[in-house]
């Protein structure tokens, strides 16, 4: 898979997508910032979100649209004022996109109705991503697949039905270029319900490029993503945490970000191939392995005991293994200390 000019891939290091959501706090000027940032962290894609208040909800008060759990970060706001303080203005995007691009990164965005499909077309993006709670809605999906731009989509909440369902749309209209992100959709989610052990279950069901969208804080499920066959790692990115916004208790600063990034091309190189035996790198340590030596002087004839014979390092003797069979026998001629026993040393 290929996202603009990054590829996606087993045999690529992961990718990491930032997500800047709504950390800019409705600054044009803090957005850009988060963009540079962004670029000097590492991150490969920056991705947006595409909507208003207005195209995601309706401005009302009853309960249903007010937010009522109350261990979510946002408890007892309403959907509109909560989406009308985190949406990106849509006049700030082109920026934003160009300011990406000219750093080096991808920028991509998630849609959520076909007005910012149509926005974002004539902005000419690289691909589409689909929000979770966005995949059952179909009517969206099938105008994203016919742009005939990757799509990559969340999948949490979603059922194994659920998430079949959008891919088959989406294949029916001949776009293959599809990723499908493990999601929680907790704010933040904790490892427990990370559940990564999904991800190559997915990549086995469907056939396509997987990854992680990942609302934990730290970054230990992303590399036990990675561990399990992710390409693609999403996480919020923010310039600090203290300046709060709406997604800032989830996000990561600057430098969690590079360091994420170093160890995500790490796990990825550690994984390596099933393999037995000493690598090139572990040659030289073989010397460290324990072997039979001469422990004491002994005279031609003389017969090895407990005393005479020990089992230490380096290993130019004879194997550990033989150190029963060789106690009682006896040596062929006289022996110094410190010599490893050989076949040739015993009558």
């Amino acid at each position: 898979m290929k996202i603009g000019n990054v590829e996606v891939g087993l045999d690529q290091d992961p990718v990491l997508i930032a997500e800047m959501s709504g950390n800019h706090n409705q600054s044009l000027e803090r957005a850009l910032e988060i963009v540079e940032s962004a670029s000097q962290a590492g991150a490969q894609i920056l991705k947006l979100q595409t909507y208003t208040a207005d195209t995601i909800t309706l401005d009302v008060e009853r309960d249903e649209f007010v937010i009522s759990d109350k261990k979510s970060l946002w408890a007892g706001r309403s959907l509109y004022s909560l989406y009308q303080e985190a949406h990106t203005p849509w006049e700030w995007q082109k920026e934003i996109i160009t300011r990406s691009q000219a750093l080096g990164m991808e920028c991509f965005s998630s849609v959520f109705d076909q007005s910012s499909v149509d926005f974002l077309e004539e902005l000419n993006v690289s691909a589409y991503k689909i929000a979770s709670q966005e995949i059952v809605h179909l009517p969206l999906i099938q105008l994203v697949a016919e742009t005939d731009k990757p799509i990559v989509m969340s999948t949490g909440m979603a059922s194994l039905a659920e998430i079949d369902e959008a891919v088959n749309l989406v294949r029916k209209t001949g776009r293959s270029e599809i990723a499908l992100l493990k999601c929680t959709s907790s704010y933040p989610a904790s490892a427990e319900n990370s559940n990564v052990l999904t991800i190559p279950y997915l990549r086995e069901l469907f056939g396509c490029e997987v990854g992680l969208s990942d609302h934990t804080l730290g970054i230990g499920a992303a590399l036990a993503a990675v561990s399990h066959g992710a390409t693609l790692i999403e996480k919020h990115f923010t310039l600090s945490r203290a300046d709060g916004g709406v997604d800032s208790a989830f996000s990561m600063e600057p430098d969690e970000t590079r360091q994420l990034v170093v160890e995500l091309q790490r796990a990825r190189a550690s994984l390596g191939r099933v393999f037995f035996g000493p690598t090139e790198a572990e040659r030289g340590s073989l010397s460290g392995r324990r072997s039979l030596y001469i422990a004491e002087n002994v005279e031609a004839g003389e017969r090895l005991t407990t005393k005479n014979l020990r089992v230490v390092r380096p290993n130019l003797g004879l194997a550990p293994k033989y150190y029963s069979e060789m106690l009682g026998r006896r040596v062929s001629r006289k022996v110094e200390k410190g010599t490893p026993l050989q076949w040739a040393l015993i009558e």
